[in-house]
């Protein structure tokens, strides 16, 4: 094994040779440069012993034996000392920890991970004295953030946890990546950009490490006009000039689309460059060329960069290019731009169009504004709605308005043109833009808005849809924009046309208009056949007009309209005013980035705390004369208005000791305690105290119709609960108890009689209510029949499940005679058969102890 001592002797000639080179370094490097090299010589250690054991299998003298290279080559080796530089051993190091964090991160062992990242940012403050960060850093802490958050969004959706330990060192990365990566957020995306072309270009440098010219510099050229920046030019690759004049302006647009899509492009770059195209363009066509293309590059921002919305200022500057390019386009109208337009091939000369003839140009006038519309819409989804950030872009609203209305007068204009075969499809786009834009604002805010809209648009200009001196109304001005989408649209654009116009008359307090043509679309039948953002457009339609209704006083119809949201559970999701996020739920990340994309801004939101107080308000006053009409007869048989109420009201019950009421719940259920004891008045005050009516148009009009619907259901429920021991009541002495007019009185107990609700007779002479006894039952005869009817059940219920154990076995039951079939005994049989010969069945709940259906057919 003399192998073995020849290692060693290499390992410490290398350990001194590192000690010289030492001198130039901190104690840190000596410590893990002797720790490297002690690993080194484990390393070689373990190879020479593999090396000898290959050795003891060769056979007798030849593993004695050398060939004459063989020891030439170890002689040459012997002779050899490896030196290297500190710099060099500090990036060994450093591909060390990298090393480890990539085993760490393959176990998902985050503990590690943090250690190790200490380590790592440890070693580049060592390296700060170069110029450029080393490029593997870079990409070791892009690699971690992107796997972090991909762990992040796997345990959001996993029901596999993170131990203790992974967690905390989970958390901590979280932070100390947010703070790190800060300070190279350049690098970062030029690696991301493309990573293969980023990790090779590190060998180019080294090879040529000035030859790259990466922006264009600013020379002197001669021949330059005195107007280019005083006799200086823009040169780009390869040291060209680049200059931009009228007649190179297409090349330059060609060679900007045909890069569109392409890695490293430089997009920033592009709008600079078409931004000067602009300040040279001559003719009208350049201008429309360079515009429709500056706009389209100023989208591909949005793509390309980590952010998911378009800055403030490139969104103003794209919607302002927008309004240039239609006054371009109102001005030389012998040009236009369609869809089904053939591009321009001939870069060097333009097109010259003849005299009366139409110059089609492709692009979209259509798809800009709904661009644009998206765009700000997903702008305020990001934005916190409670800064004066977002009162800020909420301005930019009105700009955007006037942009689709004249975008639509432009559409308007083609369509009128014989020689353009111009789609309907257009139109129909830019008036559902525009409708969407006021059919969930008041009137005030609308008239408002297309006032400043229509200063903003040349006087020259008019609309055949929305004429500019036609009424002012703006219930006139949603219907003729839901009449010309039904007229010229379908499928999806007509329903949301009617939504649209329905959620506008239930915001207005139309409350019979919009039911009849909520009722006369049937889009109920079939809603679920259309795409998710109709859908949570019609569950807002359908919840404003439960809430039309409630200010209209119609209490059943607003809770009957409202239970299917109300009651779901989850209004925050169908109104996509949130995202509710379980903890087992198999929602994956894209489907939630989906569901957050669906989100609707802030201000189109309807208050949910307004629309469960309405909601558990209107349960209240139908359910407690309920409850009280179901414990004075319990032979009627018991039915449930509102679940989530019965739910809530049974949990309040069970609470051992109740404080004062905190929120909305608290005073609606300690409300509907107060008026089922009779006590309507603290009812009707603990109702009234609730804070969030004061969001209602007219708070003071709804608490007083409150107050007139408790006392109106106090009055049926006092009459449901103690009707059983009066024989005659005074219509005057219940004015008196509940404050209502005799006449009020007589007319909620005449309507209670009718409907057969109460078993009395009102007495107009003598002003009072005879109540009749002879079908009231006590407590003893309806305890006596519910347990009869749950027996009957009970014994249908185990005929059933004996008649599918059998498979219908004849005989398996006989209910003739007094014998029953049950071991000859004739006890169950007999006295079934007994009751049917004492004079029929019972008919009260509708059953009746029948023997099944083999009993039935045993019978015939």
């Amino acid at each position: 094994m003399s192998s073995r001592f020849f290692t060693a002797g290499d390992s410490s000639s290398e350990s001194s040779s590192s000690d010289e080179e030492e001198l130039y370094s901190d104690r840190e490097a000596e410590e893990k440069s002797e720790e490297e090299s002690e690993e080194e010589s484990d390393e070689e250690e373990e190879e020479d012993e593999s090396s000898s054991s290959d050795d003891d299998t060769k056979g007798g003298v030849s593993k004695f034996l050398r060939d004459v290279a063989s020891s030439e080559e170890s002689e040459d080796e012997d002779k050899v000392t490896v030196v290297k530089s500190a710099k060099d051993k500090r990036l060994e190091e450093l591909e060390g920890v990298v090393k480890l964090i990539d085993n760490a991160r393959k176990i998902n062992d985050w503990s590690s991970i943090s250690t190790e990242f200490d380590k790592l940012n440890r070693q580049i403050t060592k390296l700060a004295t170069q110029e450029k960060v080393p490029k593997i850093y870079v990409k070791t802490i892009s690699d971690l953030e992107d796997f972090m958050n991909d762990t992040i969004a796997t345990q959001k959706v996993s029901t596999k946890k993170l131990n203790a330990t992974n967690a905390r060192g989970l958390n901590a990365m979280k932070q100390k990546i947010k703070r790190n990566n800060r300070e190279y957020t350049t690098e970062i995306e030029k690696y991301r950009a493309d990573k293969d072309d980023y990790m090779m270009s590190d060998e180019d440098e080294v090879v040529q490490p000035v030859e790259k010219v990466k922006k264009p510099k600013a020379t002197y050229v001669d021949g330059i006009d005195a107007a280019d920046d005083e006799g200086f030019a823009t040169v780009g690759r390869g040291g060209k000039t680049l200059q931009y004049t009228p007649e190179s302006i297409l090349k330059h647009l060609r060679s900007i689309v045909e890069s569109r899509g392409k890695k490293n492009t430089d997009r920033a770059e592009q709008i600079r460059i078409m931004e000067k195209l602009l300040e040279v363009a001559t003719t009208p066509y350049q201008h429309i060329r360079v515009l429709l293309t500056l706009i389209s590059t100023r989208f591909d921002l949005t793509t390309s960069s980590s952010s998911n919305y378009m800055t403030q200022e490139q969104w103003k500057m794209a919607e302002h290019e927008y309004g240039r390019l239609l006054e371009m386009l109102e001005d030389n109208r012998n040009m236009v731009v369609v869809e089904n337009a053939e591009e321009w091939e001939d870069d060097e000369k333009p097109p010259q169009p003849a005299a009366g003839e139409l110059l089609k140009i492709p692009g979209s006038i259509v798809s800009v504004a709904e661009r644009l519309d998206d765009e700000l819409t997903r702008s305020l989804q990001h934005v916190d709605p409670h800064t004066a950030e977002y009162i800020e872009r909420l301005t930019d609203e009105q700009d955007l308005y006037s942009s689709i209305i004249r975008g639509l007068l432009y559409i308007e204009h083609l369509q009128k043109m014989e020689k353009l075969e111009t789609p309907q499809d257009g139109a129909n786009r830019m008036v559902m833009r525009r409708l969407e834009h006021i059919y969930f604002k008041p009137s005030q805010v609308v008239s408002i808005l297309e006032e400043n809209a229509w200063k903003a648009i040349p006087s020259g200009l008019d609309s055949a849809i929305t004429p500019r001196n036609g009424p002012k109304d703006i219930a006139s001005l949603v219907q003729t924009l839901s009449t010309y989408l039904f007229k010229n649209s379908a499928d999806i654009i007509r329903a949301r046309a009617y939504l649209c116009q329905v959620y506008y008359f239930a915001l207005h307090d139309q409350y019979y208009r919009a039911r009849d043509m909520l009722l006369m679309s049937h889009l109920q039948e079939n809603i679920s056949n259309f795409n998710i953002n109709t859908q949570i457009l019609f569950n807002r339609t359908l919840v404003q007009v439960g809430l039309c209704a409630f200010r209209a006083n119609l209490v059943y119809e607003a809770q009957n309209t409202l239970q299917d949201i109300c009651g779901s559970g989850r209004p925050k999701e169908l109104l996509a005013q949130g995202v509710l996020i379980q903890r087992y739920s198999q929602v994956t990340p894209e489907q939630e980035k989906l569901e957050r994309q669906r989100q609707l801004p802030f201000h189109m939101h309807i208050n949910l705390e307004l629309l469960e107080c309405v909601y558990l308000t209107c349960s209240m006053l139908l359910e407690v004369p309920l409850l009280a009409q179901t414990g004075s007869s319990p032979d009627i048989k018991k039915r449930i208005i509102s679940k989530t109420y019965r739910r809530l009201l049974e949990f309040h019950e069970r609470q051992i000791f109740t404080g004062p009421p905190e929120n909305t719940r608290d005073h609606v259920m300690q409300a509907s305690r107060a008026l089922a004891a009779g006590e309507w008045k603290k009812a009707a005050d603990l109702i009234n105290a609730i804070k969030i009516w004061d969001l209602m148009a007219d708070p003071e009009k709804t608490k007083k119709m409150l107050s007139e619907q408790i006392q109106e259901e106090g009055l049926r429920t006092y009459l449901f609960t103690y009707a059983p021991f009066y024989d005659t009541l005074s219509v005057n002495t219940l004015a008196t108890m509940f404050d209502l007019s005799e006449r009020k009185v007589a007319a909620v107990v005449s309507k209670m009689i009718s409907h057969e609700e109460l078993a009395a007779a009102l007495d107009q002479v003598n002003s009072a209510i005879i109540f009749r006894k002879g079908v009231e039952l006590s407590r003893l005869q309806s305890l006596a029949l519910s347990l009869s009817d749950k027996a009957s059940g009970l014994i249908e219920a185990n005929e059933r499940t004996l008649e599918q154990r059998t498979q219908g076995t004849a005989n398996a039951f006989e209910r003739q005679g007094a014998q029953g079939g049950r071991g000859g005994r004739g006890g169950r049989g007999g006295r079934g058969g007994g009751r049917t010969d004492r004079g029929g069945s019972r008919t009260r709940g509708g059953q009746q102890f029948g023997g099944g259906a083999l009993g039935g057919a045993i019978k015939a």
